[in-house]
């Protein structure tokens, strides 16, 4: 008898939550895709995608927000996601800028992961936008063969979905997929399937339920750069006296197909378009106008191949390491300038002074594993705070150089996976009174007072034991 009572309750616990589950649903807004474009850009070894959609609220109340759905295997990989409305028609149309953050749901299907993108007002039923969103991937495409002798070219692969995966059914699809080249060596069709020249067009696909997915992989030749910093580490010191001094160390490395067999120097100098093809020997670094005192070095010591233009709207540093850089080969070195203080240090309506220096990697087209950013305040600054535009670890250190005597307040960003859509400035907000910067020249000026005084005092002192 209790057995069957506690079926009993059992069964109505279970009937409670699916009822109750039906309620938040049926509450829920619900959205429709009209129309769907994605563009995948392959060209270099970061992916950048771009993607159109077409949204119409086709439940019975409003909708804030719209989730953007990506596979477990693909969300590690992303380093920025954006978002925008599309607001006016043709020559008029702008875009807006929209919320993006991490969400998460209870019932995301084989580890689904979600970002949220809030629209800028709720949509009403029957109403659509049209949003813009781009994204990029690192370290997505994968070398195959894993590899490859000096003289031959580097083939990667790339894995994705012909269909978009989305939580929302889409009226009609297409994606097209761009590559660095005509020599594709094969790809995944689903038809409709089509290739000319450098792109690969999958769709229109019609009527895609949700959670539609239909795996792809493209083999193609890329010989870019896949140039990728382990490690940077950027110290920007800041002098009241009129500079800003920046040192910047590297840890690089070459994250394509492996280079086997012996290097050979004359083949690579002889005939640099074949033997090496896959290779770089020169990097371009973009710093900022009017700096200065600009030097490249490494381990051994001062590095002269290097060409430096510089115009009132940019400087170019062209760097050339000791060696090419094959695949798996490494290279460290550091960059150090000198910036004009009155470019970049600012004060603020309410007394505050800050910093506006651009955040990032200085070398294109590079994927940084890990940047810290240290900014090495006056001594005697106070309560330092940073304002960046993405989200990026904060804590705060204490710096000793020359003449300190309480040592310097340093302001230490971290973050993880940087790509260049991530150099934006940023700030960073201190407070500083000018008497400070007093105390360096009176430690020096009351050093020398007392050692005059002392050589004073030692020539008018009789020391001797004679009377």
């Amino acid at each position: 008898m209790e057995a069957v009572v506690s079926r009993l309750q059992l069964a109505l616990v279970f009937s409670l939550l699916a009822s109750l589950s039906l309620l938040v649903r049926s509450s829920s807004p619900e959205l429709q895709i009209l129309t769907a474009e994605r563009r995948i850009d392959l060209t270099s070894h970061i992916v950048r995608v771009y993607l159109t959609l077409k949204v119409e609220n086709t439940g019975a109340s409003p909708a804030s927000e719209i989730l953007l759905a990506f596979p477990p295997t693909q969300v590690d990989h992303i380093a920025q996601i954006k978002a925008a409305a599309t607001v006016g028609k043709k020559k008029k149309k702008s875009y807006l800028p929209l919320v993006v953050k991490p969400t998460e749901r209870p019932d995301a299907p084989n580890g689904t992961k979600y970002f949220s993108v809030s629209f800028l007002s709720p949509l009403s039923t029957g109403e659509s936008v049209t949003l813009e969103v781009f994204y990029t991937l690192t370290h997505s495409l994968e070398p195959f063969p894993l590899e490859i002798s000096q003289s031959e070219s580097q083939l990667v692969y790339y894995h994705d979905s012909a269909k978009i995966l989305s939580p929302y059914d889409i009226k009609q699809q297409i994606t097209l997929v761009k590559t660095p080249s005509k020599k594709v060596e094969s790809f995944t069709r689903v038809e409709p399937t089509d290739f000319g020249g450098t792109e690969l067009k999958y769709g229109p696909y019609m009527d895609s339920p949700s959670y539609s997915f239909s795996p792809i992989i493209v083999h193609f030749e890329n010989n870019n750069a896949f140039a990728v910093v382990e490690e940077l580490l950027r110290e920007v010191e800041i002098s009241h006296w009129g500079s800003i001094q920046i040192t910047e160390h590297y840890k690089l490395v070459h994250n394509g197909a492996r280079h086997k067999g012996v290097f050979s120097r004359v083949e690579y100098q002889s005939r640099p378009s074949f033997g090496g093809v896959s290779s770089f020997k020169n990097l371009l670094a973009q710093l900022p106008p009017r700096v200065h005192s600009v030097y490249y070095r490494d381990e051994i010591g001062n590095i002269s191949t290097s060409h430096l233009r510089t115009d009132f709207r940019k400087s170019e540093l062209e760097i050339e390491p000791r060696y090419p850089l094959f695949g798996g080969w490494k290279a460290t070195f550091l960059i150090g300038y000198g910036l004009p203080l009155e470019d970049f240090l600012f004060q603020s309506p309410d007394g505050r002074r800050y910093l506006n220096l651009s955040f990032g990697c200085p070398l294109a087209e590079t994927v940084v594993d890990k940047l810290t950013i240290k900014v090495v305040l006056p001594e005697g600054s106070k309560n330092p705070s940073a304002v960046v535009p993405f989200s990026a670890e904060q804590h705060l250190e204490t710096s000793y150089s020359y003449l300190d005597v309480v040592g310097r307040t340093t302001v230490v960003l971290e973050k993880k996976n940087v790509v260049p859509e991530h150099n934006s400035p940023f700030q960073v907000y201190y407070n500083f009174h000018p008497i400070f910067m007093l105390a360096e020249p009176l430690m020096l000026a009351s050093v020398f007072f007392l050692l005059f005084i002392a050589c004073v005092a030692y020539l008018h002192m009789d020391i001797s034991i004679r009377k």
